[in-house]
C-alpha cells in the first residue's frame, strides 16, 4: 500500500479540477509487489503524481515495492526515509506459522478474532519461537526502544505505534508543502484510515484494503480534516474482487521474511 500526500497546493490543483486553494489530496495504497507496476504505477501516472519524499517501513517487501515505484516512475532522486513505526503488525507467537497450522491448533474462529479484531492480542512471541531471536536481534530494529519493542500487537497497538510518526513527522512535511509518498503494510494502512476517517472500532475490523490500488482522500489544509468520500483509482469490479480476496486471506497466512 502507498499513502500519497500531495503537500503542494499548486500540484493539488493540477491533479484534480475539483481541488482548490484550501484542499489537498491524500492517496492510500496497500503495498503489493506483484501488482506494484501494473496497478499502482498506472494509477499514479494517470493522476500525474509527483513526490518530494518517500516514507516506508524497515521490511524487505516494502522496500521491494518502493524500488518498483521509484524505477517505473523515474523517482530516482527522491529521498527515502525508513522507519520502524511503519512496520507491519507483530502477530506475536503466530509469527512463522501459516493459517492452516494455527487453525488446527487454536481453531478457525479464534484465528479470525486475532486477525480481524480491534484490540484482541495474539499470544506474545516466546523465546522458543524460531523467529524470536531473528526479530529481536535484527540489526534493522536496533533503534527501537527496548521498553516499546512489541511482543505482540492488535490493531489498537499498531495505531498507537504509527500515530506519533504520522502526526509529528509525516503530516508536518505535508503541511509545509512536501509531496509525500508512504509505502506501508495492510494493518498499518487500516490504522491510518481509522485515524483519518475516524472509523469506529467495529467498522474498521470489516474494512478490506485491496493491494496496490490507490485510494484518494481529500484534505482541508486549514483544518487537516478529511473532506469528500474515498475514491479508488481502479476499475470498480477489480477493487471489489481484490477486497474479497483480502477478506478471505489473513496477512500472516504465508511465511514472511524480515
Amino acid at each position: 500500500m502507498y499513502l500519497v500526500l500531495n503537500g503542494s497546493l499548486k500540484s493539488a490543483i493540477a491533479y484534480s479540477a475539483a481541488a482548490n486553494m484550501n484542499t489537498n489530496k491524500v492517496v492510500l495504497l496497500r503495498h503489493g509487489l506483484e501488482y506494484a507496476s501494473k496497478i499502482a504505477v498506472a494509477g499514479l501516472r494517470k493522476h500525474k503524481m509527483e513526490f518530494d519524499l518517500i516514507y516506508t517501513s524497515l521490511l524487505m517487501r516494502a522496500h521491494q515495492t518502493v524500488d518498483v515505484i521509484v524505477k517505473d516512475m523515474n523517482y530516482t532522486n527522491i529521498p527515502v526515509r525508513c522507519h520502524w513505526r511503519l512496520n507491519e503488525r507483530h502477530y506475536g507467537n503466530l509469527t512463522g506459522y501459516n493459517k492452516r497450522e494455527m487453525a488446527d491448533k487454536f481453531g478457525e474462529e479464534q484465528i479470525q478474532i486475532w486477525r480481524r479484531s480491534y484490540d484482541v492480542l495474539p499470544p506474545k512471541i516466546v523465546p522458543e519461537n524460531p523467529f524470536y531471536s531473528i526479530i529481536r536481534n535484527n540489526p534493522k530494529f536496533k533503534n527501537i526502544p527496548e521498553d516499546i519493542f512489541p511482543a505482540t500487537e492488535s490493531l489498537k497497538e499498531v495505531i498507537a505505534r504509527v500515530l506519533p510518526l504520522w502526526e509529528c513527522d509525516i503530516m508536518k512535511e505535508v503541511l509545509k508543502g512536501s509531496r509525500v509518498l508512504v509505502v506501508a503494510h495492510g494493518t498499518v494502512v487500516r490504522a491510518l484510515i481509522k485515524h483519518i476517517d475516524d472509523i469506529g472500532e467495529k467498522e474498521i475490523t470489516e474494512l478490506n484494503i485491496p493491494n496496490s490500488v490507490p485510494c484518494v482522500f481529500e484534505y482541508d489544509l486549514k483544518t487537516c480534516k478529511r473532506v469528500n468520500k474515498i475514491q479508488y483509482l481502479a476499475d470498480e469490479e477489480y477493487v471489489k474482487k481484490e477486497q474479497e480476496k483480502v477478506a478471505k486471506i489473513g496477512d500472516y497466512t504465508s511465511r514472511k521474511k524480515i
